[in-house]
């Protein structure tokens, strides 16, 4: 098992009909009342509330838990919406499609651990980095497979949409990469044998394998990607305040809380900074 790495990712005119969101609830039990951003008037979808698109489950990041919504993101867009004096609710979403709704103003923002890319900023805006965005490789314990280059000829699985796909496809020599809408598809595939490995990003794959005993991360591929909240075009006083919140969570150690109890160590030095 390789373990987590230590320090060394307006007003909106949408109809009401498509803000089909509950209220997010998540496991922070910090109740200390922060001091709010200080800025101009944030507009919001709904006034008042911060809309937030997700993929739900993708676990640890978003999922439910005993009817609640509870994961890393959670946490920190909680936190967020504290710093920014706004509630905040979720609407439920598939990856491939979040940031395409985020530019039709479905939402406020997607807290999805979005990797930021050059391609994507041509649709959305991103926040400032909040996590890394490595790739990793997956299989059944006991599989001969124990790196990238042991893929040729082999089936990978990846979720669509995703680093992990255009990993899969353009740095190895897999015979077949087939794409599952949700990451919990891939890990199913792999479990019973329909395909030899997956690639996905670290983060979700080390939670995984300490709740899977069949499979086992072997190998992490460091890639410089990082994860950032992805907002509209049209939205830079949100993202603004959004940074700002965020760059508060880090300086008082609000965000490192978080990050150790859903990864289980400090934070990487490079993301506080």
């Amino acid at each position: 098992m390789i373990a987590m790495p230590g320090p060394t990712s307006r007003r909106l005119l949408a109809p009401a009909a498509l803000i089909l969101a509950a209220l997010w609830i998540s496991g922070c039990d910090d109740n200390r009342a922060p001091e709010p951003v200080q800025r101009g008037k944030i507009e919001t979808i709904r006034a008042g509330t911060l809309t937030v698109g997700s993929e739900i489950p993708y676990e640890p990041f978003e999922f439910r838990r005993g009817g609640r919504y509870v994961g890393f993101d959670v946490d920190v867009v909680r936190q967020l919406g504290k710093q920014l004096g706004l509630d905040v609710r979720s609407v439920k979403t598939s990856f491939e499609a979040s940031l395409r709704q985020l530019a039709q103003d479905r939402f406020d923002m997607v807290a999805s651990a979005v990797p930021i890319t050059a391609d994507r900023k041509g649709t959305v805006a991103f926040s400032d980095p909040y996590l890394p965005a490595d790739q990793s490789l997956m299989v059944r314990k006991g599989s001969a497979i124990g790196s990238v280059d042991d893929l040729k000829g082999r089936v990978v699985a990846a979720q669509l949409g995703t680093g992990g796909a255009d990993y899969a496809r353009d740095k190895t020599d897999a015979k077949t990469v087939r794409t599952f809408d949700l990451i919990d598809d891939a890990y199913q595939a792999l479990e019973a044998g329909q395909v030899d490995a997956v690639i996905h990003d670290f983060a979700v794959l080390n939670y995984a394998q300490q709740r899977r005993p069949q499979l086992s991360v072997v190998q992490v591929m460091p890639t410089g990607d990082q994860y950032g909240f992805a907002f509209a075009k049209h939205s830079d006083a949100l993202r603004g305040a959004v940074n700002e919140a965020l760059g508060k969570l880090k300086k008082d150690g609000t965000y490192a809380e978080i990050y150790r109890r859903w990864f289980g160590a400090d934070p990487p030095k490079r993301i506080l900074e």
